[in-house]
């Protein structure tokens, strides 16, 4: 590949800015949002350490690519007009430090159903369907709530309790997803709602729930992993990349704007 092939960083910070911006409008689109509240944030695959997160105050469906604050890992503004949500720090800032290529994209909601599993004594979703058997391996949980993230102290202990899991469920709370790009992380977090609503739906018939084995379980996510890999041969892209580009051709007709 020539020099001039590989991206720079101004080039991945662009991109980035644009897919973060599409990320907040599409959680919007789903109800996944709590208006100006709620936190997404993704690190730029800088030395120095420096991520992106949309300055306090600005609702989600009008977050634009230059409206976001750049932060290194000292909490400082490098760029950006506006200040940062005290909790959005505490959280996204010790989970980017732990991991800032695992979990790059950092995403923050406390989207409805899965936020309703947090309410309940057993939050665990459980292996009762196909959604369901595709996320079971990458969640955590964080079991014991202690009130707002306003010190970096909580951000680290739930960086920790993450480890090196993609979703973690915030007991009374809501959820944290991550990934690699926020393609990645934004299907996840898609993905993780469906399923919650289809176990708050089994639930709301209190009929007995019908459990999948383990063997059953592990078919699925082997059915899975070989799948993700044809298929991202077949169409030299990974399901969520098609995905998330597919939601920002629906952006572009229902809420346009994101990328300025």
């Amino acid at each position: 590949m020539a020099e001039a092939d590989h991206p720079t960083l101004t080039d991945i910070e662009t991109t980035g800015r644009i897919d973060l911006a599409a990320a907040h409008r599409a959680a919007v689109m789903h109800e996944f949002h709590e208006g100006i509240a709620n936190h997404f944030s993704l690190a730029l695959p800088d030395p120095r350490g420096r991520f992106l997160v949309a300055p306090f105050g600005l609702h989600w469906a009008e977050i634009k690519a230059t409206d976001f604050l750049v932060l290194d890992y000292e909490a400082q503004r490098i760029a950006g007009e506006g200040i940062v949500e005290q909790s959005a720090l505490c959280i996204h800032l010790p989970i980017h430090q732990a991991d800032p290529v695992r979990h790059a994209a950092v995403l923050h909601t406390h989207m409805p159903y899965t936020t309703a599993l947090t309410r309940l004594a057993d939050q665990r979703l459980l292996p009762i369907g196909q959604a369901e058997l595709l996320l079971l391996k990458h969640i955590a949980y964080d079991d014991e709530y202690d009130g707002l993230a306003y010190d970096i102290d909580e951000g680290r202990r739930l960086a920790g309790l993450l480890g090196d899991k993609s979703i973690l469920f915030l007991a009374n709370h809501g959820v944290i997803v991550t990934g690699r790009t926020v393609s990645q992380a934004y299907d996840r977090l898609y993905l993780l709602e469906r399923a919650a609503r289809f176990q708050v739906l089994a639930y709301s018939t209190g009929q007995p729930l019908r459990l999948l084995s383990q063997a059953q379980q592990d078919k699925v996510h082997q059915q899975y992993t070989e799948g993700a890999k044809e298929g991202a041969a077949w169409t030299g892209k990974p399901y969520h990349e098609l995905h998330f580009a597919a939601l920002k051709r629906l952006l572009d007709k229902s809420n346009p704007g994101y990328a300025l």
